[in-house]
């Protein structure tokens, strides 16, 4: 059974409040007692609730980080950037995820803030400052791959429309006119970015963009699966194929090999976020590189400033570049 303050009162021989006092440091209390209460607590293994060191307005320890998932390589390669300056500098991570829904994720923000010191959240579907309406003014807080439509939130994001005009750029240059979109999840900031940069790129290169050549997709490796009997029914159909994320390009490839197509020799994929598993795909995958990690390594340094009490520091929302990696699912 885990201790509790009422078990480290009982072995000092002291009162609840007086075993408070001492391990919150809020009052003077008699040596005597203090040394019984912290002999107490350190016999039985005991340690203040984080949620209630918050309420006193003391540190945890804990840096809370809520994301869409957790599984998944895109995610990892976040944690990654986060994990080792988060220890390094004595903190330890309290990670949760919403799930893409909006009633889960105000539960679980709500529900992390009372036990860390600060957070670092990915709200794709909510806007950071919606968000931030739902936390105390004074928690720390850094929003990432978030909407951001005010100057005094600290913010650090990839370019997501940018990357994604860039690569249809790319398959444009390569001849492709009749090109698919897999979309990403609806509502979310990151996939609506995507595709206003499919757009338009198209519309700055004389193609007018063509609903039935949009397929609705959610980031899974099922969506794109599912999206290539679509493409395949229109006739003429797409020579090339944007999913708005790798693994649903993966997706993509699967089914029109399974329909009897070559990749990249009669439909070109590419994908969105550059995973680890992009480099080694069979064809190699064309895509956007985010630099996920580097956003992670980004924001945990922010927060940890914003902890710190570092002074002379603006809160601000940075961009940051994303870049198209040719390989062979696009090769002509």
């Amino acid at each position: 059974m885990v201790p509790t303050i009422r078990d480290v009162a009982q072995r000092a021989g002291v009162s609840i409040s007086t075993v408070s006092r001492v391990l919150n440091n809020s009052a003077a209390v008699d040596e005597a007692k203090r040394q019984r209460v912290q002999e107490a607590a350190k016999a039985l293994g005991y340690s203040p609730n984080p949620a209630a060191l918050s309420l006193l307005g003391q540190s945890t320890g804990g840096i809370g980080v809520l994301l869409p998932y957790i599984a998944g390589d895109f995610f990892s390669e976040f944690l990654h950037g986060i994990d080792r300056l988060t220890s390094d500098n004595g903190y330890f991570l309290v990670v949760s995820s919403s799930h893409r829904n909006v009633k889960e994720f105000r539960a679980v923000i709500q529900g992390l803030n009372r036990r860390v010191d600060g957070l670092i959240v990915m709200s794709t579907e909510v806007p950071a400052q919606t968000v931030c309406g739902w936390l105390p003014p004074n928690l720390p807080i850094v929003f990432v791959n978030t909407e951001v439509d005010r100057d005094d939130i600290e913010a650090v994001n990839f370019d997501n429309r940018g990357g994604a005009y860039r690569l249809t750029e790319h398959l444009l240059e390569q001849g492709h006119r009749r090109i698919g979109f897999v979309k990403g999840p609806d509502a979310s900031c990151d996939a609506d970015d995507r595709l206003e940069g499919f757009r338009a790129a198209l519309r700055d290169h004389g193609v007018e963009p063509n609903p039935a050549l949009e397929v609705a997709g959610d980031f899974t490796l099922e969506a794109g699966q599912s999206a290539v009997p679509a493409f395949l029914a229109l006739d003429p159909r797409p020579t090339a194929i944007f999913a708005a994320n790798d693994l649903s390009a993966y997706g993509v490839v699967s089914a029109l090999r399974d329909a009897g197509l070559d990749v990249p020799g009669d439909v070109a994929v590419a994908g969105f976020d550059d995973i680890q598993l992009s480099r080694f795909s069979s064809p190699t995958l064309t895509t956007v590189h985010a630099p996920v990690r580097e956003m992670g390594q980004s924001a945990i340094e922010r927060l940890l400033a914003q902890i710190k009490g570092a002074g002379g520091r603006d809160r601000e929302a940075v961009t940051l570049d994303t870049e198209v990696v040719v390989r062979e699912s696009t090769a002509s």
